[in-house]
């Protein structure tokens, strides 16, 4: 090192190069995106906004549907997942699943060919977002964090919804959906080096937010909402829209299909699972979206989805803004 007068300079290879004090930075900021199925579209119009805000996550997390959002944005591929999004309709979903018997409903293998087409071989630690994924340990129950490897293998094991995709084979684990144990990933997110951690919860249903109901079963509604149904149903009819089922069905109402019953109690877990997550380990900021009228497979809604992202996003804002700038201020 030599000194001229007015400051330090570094030598390299015969070359003088002054040095400068690095810029201080601001917090670093994270994003937990929750696991929701289709609903996790919204995820999209959220990080949208806060790109816009000038808000740019250097962490981010996800489990199910929302480590598939976070995974593109984490590898600059965004723009490419929004455009497929908005390029589905129902033919083109009921395209991309496979049907089968076996320890899925669906194999899964279509929707692995388009991810590897659009994110190619791209390994998690190579990303130029810091990124991880949740998933669930098959035989354990073990809550298992994806931080190295294959970018479409931790994107398929965290979204391999028991019951409706097969586990995914990594190592000597078989994995599925993350929800199961972690929907909204702000623990990971902290773990990862976050200052600030910014959540996408899409599971704040509030029709479970009550205390336990106390049921009379002679009541008269209760005996006729368990009525024969009076006519025959699918099934399996994932994509058709249908609103929340009220608290205390009409009498002689029809009861709903496996594919309605399955995924219903599948969200009721998910959302009880994020609620005491959170409340043992709060989020700095909540971006909460309204979906409770979103199908959990109503996948050829993505434009009202992000749409929904973007509208409870720009409504956070001033209390993100003012979380990023107090924790700027403590330095």
């Amino acid at each position: 090192m030599t000194w001229d007068g007015s400051g330090a300079v570094r030598i390299e290879a015969g070359a003088v190069e002054p040095v400068t004090e690095a810029a201080p930075r601001g917090p670093r900021i994270g994003l937990a995106l929750g696991g929701g199925s289709a609903r996790g579209w919204s995820h999209i119009g959220a990080i949208e906004v806060l790109e816009e805000a000038g808000l740019h996550p250097e962490v981010v997390t996800g489990c199910s549907i929302g480590a598939v959002v976070g995974g593109c944005y984490a590898a600059g591929q965004l723009g490419l997942l929004k455009a497929f999004a908005l390029s589905l309709t129902k033919r083109r979903v009921v395209g991309l699943l496979d049907l089968r018997l076996g320890s899925g409903l669906i194999a899964g293998a279509r929707l692995r060919r388009r991810l590897e087409r659009d994110l190619a071989d791209r390994r998690i630690e190579g990303l130029p977002v810091r990124f991880a994924s949740v998933a669930t340990c098959l035989g354990t129950g073990e809550e298992v964090w994806l931080t190295r490897g294959n970018l479409v293998d931790a994107l398929r094991a965290s979204y391999a919804l028991p019951g409706v995709f097969p586990p995914v084979r990594l190592g000597d684990r078989l994995l599925m959906d993350g929800t199961l144990v972690n929907p909204v990933p702000v623990t990971l997110a902290r773990a990862l080096g976050a200052d600030v951690v910014i959540c996408i919860n899409l599971n704040g249903d509030p029709r479970a937010a009550g205390g336990p109901v106390v049921l009379d079963p002679t009541e008269p509604a209760t005996e006729a909402s368990v009525a024969p149904r009076p006519r025959r149903r699918r099934p399996w009819n994932l994509l058709r829209s249908s609103p929340p089922p009220p608290s205390r069905p009409l009498p002689g109402a029809p009861s709903p299909g496996l594919a309605r019953v399955m995924l219903d109690a599948f969200n009721i877990t998910q959302d009880k699972i994020s609620r005491a997550r959170l409340a043992g380990d709060p989020p700095d900021a909540t971006i909460s979206p309204c979906l409770d009228g979103m199908g959990l497979f109503e996948f050829h809604r993505a434009a009202e989805g992000i749409a929904l992202g973007r509208a409870a996003a720009r409504a956070a804002l001033p209390a993100i803004r003012a979380t990023v700038a107090s924790a700027a201020a403590r330095g």
